[in-house]
């Protein structure tokens, strides 16, 4: 498989660390020690899920003719419409009839479970060119005065064109791609919750996530360069879950990598959920070269996990 293009759309609004310090006395200075974050982006009035994707995807139809999509994946854990999912609103835009449109959430690590179920389809041959698009609108469920997780979340969206055959020298190269569940952990099920009937975005056992996330992350990237057979000094980039940045950082210590090898962007959009590394893929690909070598990895509430190596 093939990264063709990828593409990103922010909502305008900024929101900086001082709308928190007075709405719930939690500092500047703190948050930014704790997490990383000086400010995030937030979706306005009349902004959703959905049309987040659809400034994603016209955003990729800029750099890439989406005209001959046979398969859309969309991918989110704040859908705006639980009936008429990202994908569907983005096949509707795009008037392709008759292709398979599958929508699928792994709270954070929806973007891996999404390209996986790519490479399902590319597998059988019932596809060959793969619209992915992940989007997420946190500040729709999120509560800002939750001093434990309300100044973590930011809005934001992304699509991908993935193909099975090279188009370009500048494709990103699939290698290798896996994914997995930790749910038969003791707090995964409540570490971080969504329910929409009962006050939104909750994290009532942050630390638990926070272990989580820094134990099965370098796992899922030692696990992909031993399948891949690629030693972990040819790795140039690290692209983790855009949770928090002490995360990030720990990842990058536990792999025993340098941190000028990190790519991150919760310092100034939070944490984007699933779009999170999608975004840093496409804010960077200008400045990938030929023959680098890129691990995403992920980490979401339920708990999921995953990683995938890309190759210049």
């Amino acid at each position: 498989m093939y990264i063709h293009a990828v593409s990103h759309y922010l909502p305008s609004e900024v929101v900086d660390n001082e709308h928190f310090t007075q709405l719930n006395g939690l500092s500047n200075d703190w948050i930014v020690e704790r997490t990383g974050i000086s400010e995030r982006r937030k979706a306005a009035p009349g902004e959703n899920t959905n049309t987040m994707t659809l400034d994603a995807v016209k955003r990729l139809q800029d750099k890439v003719d989406l005209s001959s999509v046979d398969l859309i994946v969309g991918a989110t854990y704040t859908p705006y419409d639980t009936i008429v999912s990202l994908a569907h609103e983005a096949q509707h835009y795009l008037e392709i009839a008759d292709i398979p449109v599958v929508s699928i959430s792994t709270a954070c690590s929806s973007l891996l479970n999404a390209i996986e179920l790519v490479e399902g389809y590319f597998a059988l041959n019932k596809a060959t060119r793969a619209l992915v698009i992940v989007s997420d609108h946190n500040t729709a469920y999120n509560n800002d005065r939750d001093t434990m997780s309300g100044h973590l979340w930011g809005d934001g969206a992304a699509a991908l064109y993935i193909t099975k055959e090279r188009q370009s020298e500048r494709d990103l190269d699939i290698k290798g791609l896996l994914t997995g569940g930790a749910a038969h952990s003791q707090k995964a099920t409540t570490g971080v919750m969504l329910k929409p009937t009962e006050g939104g975005v909750s994290m009532p056992h942050g630390r638990d996530v926070f272990i989580h996330a820094c134990q099965y992350m370098p796992k899922a990237t030692i696990d992909i360069l031993e399948r891949c057979n690629v030693p972990l000094s040819d790795v140039t980039y690290v692209l983790p879950h855009q949770a928090n940045l002490r995360i990030s950082r720990n990842v990058m210590n536990t792999l025993n990598l340098p941190e000028d090898k990190l790519i991150s962007n919760i310092q100034y959009l939070g944490n984007t959920g699933c779009a999170g590394c999608a975004i840093g893929l496409s804010e960077n690909w200008d400045k990938f070269k030929k023959g680098e070598r890129i691990i995403v990895t992920v980490f979401g509430g339920g708990y999921s996990y995953g990683a995938m190596l890309i190759e210049v």
